[in-house]
């Protein structure tokens, strides 16, 4: 079985943790990210700061951030088939003290 591998070719903020992702085969997705943003990868982009230096990483051709966090492009790609696993998980993830 053949899975295709998906690549960021770009990305606009649209709001406030809410991300319009553009991949290699001409589709986008519309994330918004601030349901899953807790635990301690991802807990600090509730900075909006820090959350708004996303940018893509050239050699992966994924969304990465300063601290490190990032998702598989796969994944960000198909994000309605993963979103409420992410959301699930976010659940259980502990928030990150300040």
């Amino acid at each position: 079985m053949r899975h295709p591998i998906h690549r960021v070719c770009s990305f606009e903020i649209v709001s406030a943790y809410a991300l319009r992702v553009r991949f290699d085969d001409d589709t986008e997705q519309t994330i918004d990210f601030r349901p899953i943003l807790t635990g301690e990868l991802y807990g600090p982009l509730r900075d909006l700061e820090i959350f708004n230096r996303v940018r893509i990483d050239p050699e992966v051709g994924t969304l990465v951030w300063p601290n490190g966090a990032d998702f598989d492009p796969a994944t960000l790609h198909d994000w309605p088939l993963y979103e409420q696993a992410f959301r699930e998980l976010a659940g259980r993830w502990q928030p990150v003290q300040a």
